[in-house]
C-alpha cells in the first residue's frame, strides 16, 4: 500500500482501479487516479483491499463487455476491505453507453459515469459513502477540462497529452462518436504550455493523443493544424515524442514534412488500415480507398524510409468475401507492418454495421483470422531482423513480469526490447531513463541484447 499525505472527502478510503481499452482510457484512469488521491484516498493493488474500485472500460468490441460483466459479478463474493460495504463505480464508454442498464445488470454497482463527467466522481463517491442511493450519471456533452483535473501517471516518464477528443468520422462499424462525442480540439496555445511543461518536468516521452489526431484544430480553426504542434513538439526538449490515432484520409503533406524534420519525433507511425478491399472500405465509410493509403506510405517512406508502421485490421466485416479477405493479406505483404492488432469484427448495437446481413458461418471467420495472423507474424518478424546487430536507444520501463532478471524497454520504432539485468545492478535505475543497447536477437515480436559499453 502507498502512503498518502492528502486530506479531504475519502481520506482514511483506499482505492483500486481496473482499466480496459484504448489510450483514451488509460488517460481517463490517470487523471481518475489524481482525483481521487488528491480528495485523500490511497492506493491499493487488489480489489480485496479497496474501499473503492473504479473500472474504466471499453465498448468497441464485445469481449470488453464480457470482461467487465465477468469481473464486476465477481466482486459480489469478496468481502469488504473494512467496515463500510465496498463502493463499485463503472466509467469509460461502456458507461456512457449504458448508463442505467449496468446497474440493472449488476445490482451492486453504485456508481456509473461517462465520458463527460470524470471530474464528477469524486463526488458521487462521497455522496455515496454518506448513504446517497446508487446513482448513474451520463452526461450528453460537457464542457470540462479533463486536462485541468489532477493527475497520477503510472510512468512519471511518461505523459499522454490529450489534444483532442471525440470523432467525425462515423465508419460504419465503430461507436466512439456515440460514446466519446464529436471532434473537440483543445486551444493550441493550451497544448503548447502542457508539452512545455512535461519538458521543464523531465519526462522522457510524451504520446500526443486523439482519436483522429490528423483533424486536430479543424473544429477550432477552419483548418487542421496538427503539424504546428509537431513543430512545436520536435523543438520543446522532450526526449521522445509520439502520437496516436492517424486516420489515412486526413494525414497531410505538412504533417509529413513535420514528422520527418525533428529527431525526438519517432519513427513509428499507427496508420489503421481495417480492410484491404475497397469494396469493403466503402461499406466501412472509412473515405479512403487502397491507392490512397498506399500512397500515404509512399510519402512517409519517402520522407522517413526506417519509419515502422502498425495497423489495425477487422476480419469478417459484413459481407466480406474470400476475395475481399484476400485482398487484405495482399495489402498486409505489400505494406510490410511491424505489427498489427487483427480483430475478429464485433458487432455493436446502434452503429450502422450492426444492421447489416450477413450469413458468413464463424469456422470461416476464424480461419481467415487465423490466416491474417500468420501473415502479419511473417512480416514484424521480417520487420524486426533489420535492427540485428544495430545499437539502439532503448527507453527502459523496469524490468519483466515475467522475469525479473530481465529489464524491457522500448525502440524508437516502440518495439519491445528485452536486457538481461547487469549483475548487481538496481532495476530502478533503469527505469525512466534511455540507454544504448546492441541488439544481438531479433524475434517476432521483440528484441533482444545487451547494454552498450560507455
Amino acid at each position: 500500500m502507498e502512503d498518502s499525505t492528502q486530506s479531504g472527502p475519502l481520506s482514511g478510503m483506499t482505492y483500486s482501479q481496473r482499466t480496459f481499452g484504448c489510450q483514451m482510457n488509460v488517460h481517463d484512469a490517470e487523471r481518475v487516479a489524481g482525483m481521487l488521491e488528491a480528495a485523500g484516498a490511497t492506493r491499493v493493488e487488489t480489489i480485496e483491499e479497496a474501499d473503492i474500485v473504479v473500472f474504466l472500460t471499453c465498448c468497441v468490441r464485445e469481449a470488453a463487455d464480457v470482461r467487465l460483466m465477468g469481473q464486476v459479478a465477481s466482486m459480489k463474493n469478496i468481502p469488504p476491505a473494512h467496515d463500510a460495504p465496498r463502493i463499485v463505480a463503472v466509467g469509460g464508454c461502456i458507461g456512457q453507453r449504458d448508463g442505467a442498464k449496468l446497474q440493472e445488470a449488476l445490482s451492486h454497482v453504485d456508481i456509473v459515469f461517462g465520458t463527460h463527467n470524470i471530474g464528477h466522481l469524486v463526488e458521487l463517491i462521497s455522496e455515496r459513502r454518506e448513504g446517497g442511493k446508487p446513482v448513474a450519471e451520463v452526461l450528453e456533452v460537457s464542457d470540462e477540462d479533463v486536462c485541468g483535473l489532477p493527475i497520477r501517471r503510472e510512468e512519471p516518464w511518461r505523459a499522454w497529452v490529450p489534444i483532442m477528443t471525440g470523432c467525425n468520422n462515423f465508419c460504419t462499424y465503430c461507436i466512439v462518436p456515440y460514446v466519446r462525442g464529436r471532434e473537440r480540439s483543445r486551444p493550441i496555445e493550451d497544448v503548447f504550455a502542457e508539452i512545455d511543461s512535461l519538458a521543464a518536468e523531465g519526462v522522457q516521452e510524451a504520446i500526443l493523443l486523439g482519436q483522429n489526431v490528423n483533424s486536430y484544430g479543424r473544429d477550432l480553426y477552419g483548418s487542421p493544424r496538427f503539424s504546428e504542434v509537431l513543430e512545436h513538439a520536435g523543438r520543446s526538449g522532450l526526449a521522445r515524442v509520439r502520437f496516436i490515432t492517424s486516420h489515412p484520409k486526413d494525414i497531410s503533406p505538412l504533417t509529413i514534412e513535420a514528422f520527418a524534420s525533428y529527431p525526438n519525433l519517432m519513427p513509428h507511425l499507427h496508420l489503421p488500415l481495417q480492410s484491404g478491399s475497397d469494396r469493403i472500405l466503402k461499406l466501412m465509410n472509412r473515405s479512403y480507398d487502397t491507392g490512397r493509403y498506399l500512397e500515404v506510405v509512399d510519402e512517409l517512406r519517402d520522407k522517413i524510409p526506417d519509419i515502422s508502421l502498425s495497423t489495425d485490421i477487422i476480419v469478417g466485416f459484413p459481407g466480406e468475401t474470400e476475395e475481399d479477405f484476400c485482398d487484405t493479406l495482399s495489402m498486409v505483404e505489400e505494406v510490410g507492418y511491424g505489427s498489427a492488432y487483427t480483430f475478429i469484427y464485433s458487432r455493436r448495437e446502434g452503429t450502422p454495421a450492426a444492421e447489416m446481413e450477413d450469413d458468413t458461418p464463424h469456422e470461416v471467420i476464424q480461419d481467415r483470422f487465423d490466416r491474417l495472423v500468420d501473415v502479419v507474424q511473417k512480416s514484424a518478424y521480417e520487420q524486426n531482423q533489420k535492427e540485428a546487430g544495430v545499437r539502439l536507444p532503448v527507453l527502459f520501463d523496469g524490468v519483466s513480469k515475467r522475469d525479473g532478471a530481465m529489464l524491457n524497454g522500448k525502440s524508437p520504432k516502440d518495439q519491445t526490447v528485452h536486457v538481461p539485468l547487469p549483475d548487481g545492478a538496481d532495476a530502478g535505475d533503469f527505469a525512466g531513463r534511455i540507454r544504448e543497447v546492441e541488439i544481438e536477437e531479433a524475434r517476432t515480436w521483440y528484441l533482444k541484447g545487451r547494454l552498450a559499453d560507455g
